[in-house]
């Protein structure tokens, strides 16, 4: 039924970048905080760096708890499930950091997303994962669904902010400078977008 891998390669690869959708858990070392699932999409915002790393774009939000989490612990598993084709289900669980505007290492992350426009999303972090347990499991219980396309709603909506506009959002919102359970969320004041190469 399930089966373990040591690497992302292959047909595994393939599955995974062919999804047009991904979940994301974490959750907070306190045993009674708060465990957050977020579902990411958007065409282009995912990358496979290499076998072991994985990453994807942290886009405008009215929270950062993944961003929280990953600043207090590091946890985070990634899951892909198939709505059309043969069923299958991949889940990448491992250490997530995420890698915010003023880091050094941005701009070369940022060439692992070529289709993306950064100031049209808010882009805020780029979340990187290494995978420590690769599996797969049958999905005989997900419903078959048929993609249509992205939305451009987070588009529209964001793409007329610019630095400052954007800061002034987050400052307003009470749950992305810290979670709901208080823990540190996404540094502010925001950075500046650096320029794209």
């Amino acid at each position: 039924m399930g089966k373990s891998y040591e690497r992302i390669d292959g047909r595994l690869r393939a599955f995974i970048e062919a999804q047009h959708i991904f979940f994301t858990a974490t959750a907070p070392l306190a045993g009674e905080g708060t465990v957050n699932l977020s579902p990411k999409g958007l065409t282009g915002s995912f990358a496979v760096i290499d076998e072991l790393t994985v990453a994807y774009l942290d886009f405008a939000g009215s929270n950062a708890e993944t961003i929280a989490h990953l600043r207090e612990n590091g946890r985070i598993t990634l899951m892909w499930c198939a709505f059309d084709g043969p069923p299958t289900i991949v889940r990448v669980h491992g250490r997530g950091e995420p890698v915010f505007r003023d880091d050094p290492r941005w701009a070369g992350l940022m060439r692992c997303f070529p289709d993306i426009d950064p100031a049209r999303h808010g882009l805020r972090a780029i979340i990187v994962v290494t995978a420590e347990k690769i599996r797969d499991t049958c999905g005989y219980a997900v419903p078959f669904m048929t993609y249509e396309g992205d939305r451009p709603l987070h588009g529209s909506r964001f793409e007329r902010e610019t630095d400052e506009s954007l800061d002034a959002y987050f400052h307003k919102k009470e749950h992305v400078a810290t979670s709901v359970d208080g823990l540190p969320g996404l540094p502010l004041p925001l950075p500046p977008l650096p320029p794209t190469a």
